[in-house]
């Protein structure tokens, strides 16, 4: 996939950018796919805002991708690479051996045509899926389970891949896109190769309306608003005042750990990097 730029005949036009979906095969996806996606604008069940900056944007319809891989034993013939407006990644329409269709995340390397497996039987081929404990020392992965058994919920985005650093026992070593290195456990299984679209970071969205048309409503600065509406407001001239750099609610922005624990913490083995050492993690 290439990264298509214009001649400015408008200023915003000088710096857009767009994917040229050269790799497409396919413009409407398998009906029997998807579902109907409402619109929630960010809000809960209450009409309250939970998530500030959405709202709007191009109607969609979900795509239901698998991400559980679960079909052991069966092989399946990749029909076509297709887009997928709910995520960056692409998605490939695979037909089963027994006719069952099926959507899988699409990696980087797999052509229409090809044929992928699942199960122990797998052979270590992009596209295929098998579990940690089948897969040898240095392979890329993606969509990896953090549960056994729960479908692949890390390493989905485009262009990003994990790597398999080491096994032992009934834990296997990785490294994810983040730099952080955590555990699996063996039975835990993922994808082989990198997911598609290795360009999508590189795409500059250059005006507005290309944001709003992707549901992305605007970010007002804090220093711009009133003292009633954020920390940040208020005052004469350009000034935050005495205020440390604070969210709306008065949270801190800078240097405040968010991260709740979870019982699987004590999996991390090395923190992601975050402009230094990795800060290391005893379980």
């Amino acid at each position: 996939m290439a990264i298509k730029s214009f001649n400015p005949y408008t200023p915003s036009r000088r710096f857009i950018t767009v994917e040229d979906f050269s790799t497409l095969t396919r413009t409407k996806p398998e009906k029997s796919l998807t579902l109907s996606l409402r619109k929630k604008g960010g809000r809960n069940n209450t009409g309250e805002v939970m998530v500030r900056h959405q709202g709007g944007g191009h109607k969609q319809r979900y795509r239901i991708i698998d991400f559980k891989r679960d079909k052991d034993g069966v092989p399946a013939k990749v029909v076509s690479i297709e887009y997928d407006p709910n995520r960056s990644a692409r998605i490939s329409l695979v037909h089963y051996a027994d006719g069952e269709k099926r959507y899988i995340l699409h990696p980087e390397g797999l052509a229409v045509g090809d044929t992928i497996l699942s199960g122990p039987q797998a052979d270590i081929k992009t596209g295929n899926s098998l579990s940690l404990s089948e897969m040898p020392e240095g392979t890329l992965l993606h969509n990896i389970e953090l549960i056994p058994g729960n479908g692949g919920q890390m390493v989905r985005s485009a262009g990003t891949s994990a790597q398999l650093m080491a096994k032992e026992g009934d834990y296997a070593t990785v490294k994810m896109p983040s730099s952080e290195i955590r555990l699996f456990s063996m039975r835990c299984r993922a994808t082989i190769g990198q997911v598609g679209n290795i360009e999508h970071e590189n795409v500059t969205l250059g005006n507005a309306g290309r944001s709003r048309h992707m549901g992305v409503r605007p970010t007002v600065r804090g220093t711009a608003m009133n003292a009633v509406d954020h920390p940040h407001g208020g005052g004469r001239g350009k000034s935050k005042g005495a205020n440390h750099p604070s969210s709306p609610w008065g949270q801190p922005a800078k240097g405040f750990k968010t991260r709740k624990k979870k019982v699987w913490d004590r999996l991390i083995i090395s923190r992601r990097q975050t402009g230094g050492k990795d800060k290391q993690v005893l379980a």
